[in-house]
């Protein structure tokens, strides 16, 4: 199983869904359910342009970005970049303080940086 908070290790979805198996005592295949209800929910709900947060974890939100013009690194020509939209993560003021390993006793939960 990979995500055992042993740096560089990756935690997949299947152990997300033993972690939620081991914990709640559903069924693997309930537990499973539930993983990919919660996943699926995120998903159609950041395709549909609505930003998702969570508190005490972070906020996903989709932005769009115009075409413009770069430049292949390589070769040093211009090339035109689509437009396209992109997800970005901002973590809240309680996960950026866990993962600094301070006290988060005194944060607002729902504190993200907007």
């Amino acid at each position: 199983m990979g995500g055992r908070n042993i740096s560089g290790s990756t935690m997949t979805k299947a152990d997300i869904v033993e972690k939620v198996y081991q914990k709640i005592g559903f069924s693997k295949k309930e537990a499973s359910d539930l993983v990919e209800l919660v996943f699926r929910t995120l998903k159609d709900t950041l395709q549909n342009g609505d930003k998702v947060k969570i508190s005490g974890f972070g906020k996903f939100e989709v932005r769009k970005k115009k075409e413009r013009i770069g430049r292949n690194p390589q070769t040093g020509d211009q090339i035109k970049i689509s437009a396209r939209r992109v997800l970005n993560f901002s973590p809240s003021q309680v996960l950026k303080a866990m993962l600094n390993g301070k006290d988060t006793a005194g944060i607002k939960d729902d504190g993200f940086d907007d």
